[in-house]
């Protein structure tokens, strides 16, 4: 017998067979067991086979303990509640007469020319979060595009720092509004907010959302009774001139108003990083965050046609309190939207330490920030230590941050991450197949317009 024609007989019928021990047969074992059987006879084929035959030992598998993991809970309702309440808040009860000025009577386009702007990015959000409900949000969306840590890192630390920043400012507008029936040191009353809203948030996030959802009604309803008390006050300005098409010549004031107006509808993106804690995330985020975004656009143009309807643009433009004044000059007393003001800042600024943490952590499991931020706490099942570092910046920052341009960098850092992710989507639509069947998708032309019109508002601000 020829021992070479005897190894390549082998070797082509059992090209993955393995020794006793564990090693894999190479092209020269086949040739040394042909060998073998060469020299000793046909009689020891079957054990020369049995040898090249014998899979590799099987280790043990090592039993891992089971890691905590957030719990999902949260259900469309509440997490379009959420939505709600993450949008809805100190931009409307602050914004409105700074919108106004720039954008005199078309002050209701100008919001409904941001409302769209943000609704082609709600949608890019809404196919990501579909196809990655990952904690990470934005982050992990550029993450998956690129496959790169440095763009997701930024991504990740210019949301996260947008959020601080926001909850530290709403905080001082707490403050403000608190001023109006009591007073006490401004320091003092910051401490207290944020010890009570970090409390709440390591509470549970089941008690989390509930707060917010019972402040986002109580703050939805707030809106509804301006906008009843509205209908009573004495018209300043006529519907056909709020209504009428913007000339020309006014549209810069319009795209000015509605890159202020903006930030009132910054918010959004934060439901994603709810994603560990839905249940079925694939489809109940893109429906939440649908139905946050429309019942956001509709109740800001309702308020903001009333407000030109029934304030003198002078008026409305020099007011710190535009909703109570809408509601001042319809006979009604601003004590009870003064007190539903204060609940707006409070769930805002709830929100955004949610938010800030829920990232924090997912960029932990992704290896992008360090392993404690990970940890969930076994009976809450809340990010503890993300939670408490997030609240002790935003404390450390509401303490000495002043308020001046804040809406302004606020949305154009925002602007910019927008433009990021729907790239992002665009790359993903290109290059990633949807791993699973019941991804909700949107036509590729859905985030290429998202981007336009994002880098066309940011655009128009460095050259108005």
């Amino acid at each position: 017998m020829n021992p070479m024609v005897t190894a390549a007989r082998w070797r082509g019928a059992l090209p993955h067979y393995h020794s006793p021990t564990g090693a894999r047969i190479g092209g020269r074992g086949y040739i040394v067991a042909a060998v073998l059987f060469c020299r000793a006879g046909a009689d020891y084929e079957e054990l020369c086979l049995r040898f090249i035959h014998t899979p590799p030992p099987v280790k043990p598998a090592i039993s891992m303990p089971p890691s905590n993991t957030l719990k999902r809970s949260l259900s469309l309702p509440a997490t379009s509640f959420y939505g709600i309440g993450t949008i809805i808040g100190a931009g409307i009860y602050v914004l409105v007469g700074k919108v106004g000025a720039s954008a005199g009577l078309y002050l209701p386009h100008a919001f409904l020319l941001a409302g769209i702007i943000a609704a082609f990015t709600a949608l890019s959000y809404a196919e990501l979060a579909s196809r990655f409900p990952h904690s990470a949000g934005s982050a992990a969306y550029i993450h998956q595009a690129w496959k790169r840590r440095l763009p997701a890192q930024l991504v990740a630390v210019l949301v996260a720092a947008t959020g601080i920043v926001s909850a530290a400012t709403i905080a001082n507008g707490f403050v403000g509004y608190l001023d109006l029936f009591i007073e006490v040191p401004h320091s003092l009353a910051i401490i207290v907010l944020m010890a009570a809203l970090t409390i709440v948030a390591l509470w549970g996030i089941e008690q989390s959302a509930l707060t917010v959802t019972v402040v986002t009604l109580i703050e939805a309803a707030g809106l509804l009774f301006v906008i009843y008390a509205s209908q009573h006050a004495a018209p300043a300005h006529e519907w056909g001139e709020i209504v009428s098409f913007p000339h020309a010549a006014e549209w810069s004031g319009v795209l000015v108003g509605s890159f202020l107006a903006f930030y009132a509808f910054i918010g959004f993106e934060d439901m994603v990083n709810l994603a560990e804690e839905v249940r079925n995330p694939r489809k109940t985020l893109p429906r939440a965050i649908l139905i946050a975004i429309t019942v956001s656009t509709v109740l800001y143009m309702a308020v903001a046609a009333l407000a030109v309807r029934t304030l003198p643009l002078p008026e409305l433009a020099q007011s710190r309190a535009p909703l109570a004044s809408m509601v001042g000059n319809a006979g009604y007393s601003p004590v009870f939207i003064g007190v539903i003001s204060m609940f707006a800042v409070v769930n805002g600024a709830l929100v955004q330490i949610i938010m800030a943490s829920r990232l924090l952590y997912g960029m932990a499991k992704k290896g992008m920030a360090p392993g404690v931020f990970r940890r969930v706490h076994p009976k809450t099942r809340t990010p503890v230590a993300a939670t408490l570092l997030v609240a002790g910046i935003i404390l450390a920052i509401a303490l000495w941050l002043p308020l001046t341009l804040l809406a302004k960098i606020t949305s154009l850092i925002m602007l910019v991450v927008f433009c990021l992710v729907n790239l992002a989507l665009v790359t993903v639509k290109i290059h990633t197949p949807p791993a699973v069947e019941d991804v909700t998708r949107y036509p590729f032309w859905v985030p290429v317009v998202g981007f336009l019109l994002c880098i066309s508002l940011i655009g128009f601000q460095f050259t108005a």
